[in-house]
């Protein structure tokens, strides 16, 4: 008789899920089939998102020679500076909310539609700078990022069903404006006297659509990869 004993699934800490069992006198190859398949599955795919989700294992990189630079230091340190860029970004739309934790009754009420404005108000101004804080240091990093990911998408909705318009000013305006230059400075003449100020906003419309994206996007990733080697959450031992 045998004794085998999962040692690959063992070494991965999944132990709860193999435990040593005879199988009576067989070769390699049915020793190995008779590996549970709930084990199997779960090395397979444990394997399958180290080497996918992350560099290319030393045999499957072109210089070699990089696996340890790209492993010990490009991403830990790269997934480090997106998350203190992502949760900063968010500290600093916070701060004023912060500041004035009911300021945003009135628009959560009046234009998002959403009751309790009293609530919601300080929630977000909680939520964006405490959880951006929380991103930043890697700390219960994917529930705090999955929050704010929708946050952000709501935000994103609101950019892209309320836009700023056409222009600034009424034809009425522009013809006043046009007849007293001294009331504008250089650049103001520049952007309004020409479309009324068109141009202007849907510029300022798609940064605040791309900013939005990206924002959603960045907070979207890091809930679903954690908050990687250099986190709080790796010192703990414990994460969601």
């Amino acid at each position: 008789m045998f004794k085998y004993a999962h040692g690959v699934c063992c070494s991965l800490r999944a132990t709860k899920n193999c435990h040593s069992f005879d199988v009576p006198g067989t070769n390699a190859a049915v020793r190995r089939a008779a590996i549970r398949p709930k084990c199997a599955l779960s090395v397979r795919f444990q394997e399958f998102i180290m080497q996918e989700m992350t560099s290319g294992p030393r045999e499957r990189l072109i210089l070699p020679f990089l696996a340890s630079l790209y492993h010990g230091f490009a991403q830990p340190f790269g997934w480090l500076a997106f998350r203190v860029i992502i949760g900063g970004l968010l500290m600093v739309e916070g701060w004023p909310k912060i500041t004035a934790p009911m300021g945003q009754v009135g628009f959560v009420e009046n234009v998002v539609g959403l009751p309790a404005g009293w609530f919601f108000s300080p929630l977000l101004a909680i939520l964006q700078f405490f959880g951006g804080a929380m991103i930043a240091v890697g700390l219960v990093t994917r529930p705090i990022a999955l929050i704010n990911a929708v946050m952000l998408l709501v935000t994103l909705w609101f950019h892209m069903s309320h836009p700023y318009g056409d222009a600034f000013l009424t034809p009425e305006g522009l013809a006043f404006l046009k007849d007293h230059t001294s009331y504008l400075t250089a650049q103001g003449q520049a952007r309004l006297l020409g479309d009324g100020g068109a141009a202007f906003l849907h510029q300022v419309q798609l940064k605040a659509e791309f900013n939005s994206t990206f924002w959603f996007a960045g907070a979207a990733i890091i809930a679903a990869f954690g908050g990687g080697k250099l986190s709080l959450d790796r010192m703990i031992g414990k994460e969601f």
